[in-house]
């Protein structure tokens, strides 16, 4: 990928030191610390019986880690006209990686489901990919065809398709909650590229309908709709992750059992350090630390669609548009993951980013940070640059007035 990708001085080189957005680093670091004590925290119990050490989880994510910081400091020398010229080509490998992952051999069968194409010890999911390339390539298209896209039907056609073909894809693993993650942050982006309202309700109704047929049309989705609403109707079978997670929420209280002493991560709770790893999180650190992280959540994607909004008044619209969209992709996936932990959504195997353990979901935090970083960089240097030379004109008009 990094052979289409020009690159360029980084914003670390900057004569005035690191010349990034603190406010979203600080952030996106606080849960990046934060999800790596409370993966080491969650998955000690499985890790040792699975592999007899109770750092291996522990030690992978910080595998991850350092390959998501390795990734993010490449991605910030990449300048952003380098993904708005190669967002086609971005979207053809996602089809490509999404084809790939179904075919046996390639893809990886997990529980089910087909979603990881193996690399030795590691495996990489396509759909974390697929999400940010699509991203990118949604924001080259509300650019180039920005007339088309706010004044007729025939503009939407092409993004509706490569959003069709890609929930297909995804749904054939299956992944339902990627498929939603993906698609309903594309809707969002036509809507912020100008779409008018009388043509986005039809859109979104559609797009709710179909999803709805999705959703009853396989017994086990049905299952899962139905089953959340009352898990203790069965508490020991199809509710049982759900159960587990409410008890330990009610452990947690206020301040929590304490980091370390989950009940819950003993095997009571499955897929804890993943899927579930908010549930020991409010169980250790209690409602008051629940709320925090959600508070830091809350600030982190504000900051993401400040960026995408200073953007947009700089008229840098490809900018804007991958900023709105990468946010709008961590608000999706953190409310669904958060809700599915709660009750209030069914069962989905959607990470929590940036805390939950998983190196392609990881990586892709890190480099979206950074892509995100790089968008406002750029921004705010383009403008200081064009103020300089304002003022450098204006002086060059006043030298002849004083001589007078």
């Amino acid at each position: 990928m990094f052979s289409l990708l020009r690159l360029s001085p980084s914003p670390l080189l900057s004569r005035r030191g690191v010349d990034l957005d603190f406010p979203l680093l600080a952030g996106c670091l606080a849960l990046l610390g934060l999800g790596f004590v409370m993966v080491s925290s969650a998955s000690s119990e499985v890790a040792a019986a699975q592999s007899g050490n109770s750092l291996y989880y522990m030690i992978r994510h910080l595998i991850y880690l350092a390959i998501g910081f390795a990734a993010g400091g490449l991605i910030l020398l990449v300048p952003v006209a380098s993904w708005q010229k190669n967002g086609g080509k971005l979207l053809i490998a996602a089809f490509i990686l999404l084809v790939l992952v179904l075919v046996p051999g390639i893809g990886r069968e997990v529980n089910g489901a087909r979603r990881w194409i193996g690399f030795g010890i590691f495996n990489i999911q396509p759909s974390e990919l697929a999400k940010l390339f699509t991203a990118i390539y949604l924001g080259g298209y509300l650019v180039r065809r920005q007339a088309d896209v706010r004044s007729s039907w025939k503009g939407l056609f092409m993004p509706l398709i490569v959003l069709g073909l890609m929930a297909g894809l995804l749904l054939s693993e299956p992944d339902f909650g990627a498929t939603v993650v993906l698609v309903g942050a594309g809707i969002v982006m036509l809507f912020l590229g100008g779409v008018s309202l009388w043509r986005f309700l039809p859109m979104v109704v559609g797009v709710l309908i179909i999803g709805g047929v999705v959703m009853t049309s396989q017994a086990y989705r049905l299952k899962r709709l139905t089953n959340f609403i009352d898990p203790w109707a069965d508490q020991f079978g199809a509710g049982y992750q759900l159960s587990q997670a409410l008890i330990a929420f009610g452990r947690g209280e206020w301040l929590g059992v304490g980091l370390g002493n989950s009940v819950q991560k003993q095997f009571y709770l499955p897929e804890a350090h993943t899927d579930f790893v908010f549930a020991v999180l409010a169980e250790e650190l209690g409602m008051v630390g629940a709320l925090l992280t959600v508070l830091l959540f809350v600030v982190v994607t504000l900051r993401s669609l400040h960026i995408g909004l200073c953007a947009e008044r700089e008229q840098q619209y490809f900018s804007a548009y991958v900023a709105y969209g990468v946010a709008i992709q961590w608000i999706g996936q953190f409310l669904i993951n958060i809700g599915v932990n709660v009750g209030l959504l069914p069962t989905k195997g959607l990470t929590l980013p940036f805390l939950s353990y998983g190196g392609s979901s990881l990586v892709l935090c890190c480099v979206s940070l950074a892509l995100l970083l790089r968008i406002d960089w750029e921004r705010r240097n383009l403008l200081g640059n064009a103020e300089m030379e304002f003022t450098e004109e204006d002086f060059a008009e006043e030298e002849p007035r004083h001589a007078r």
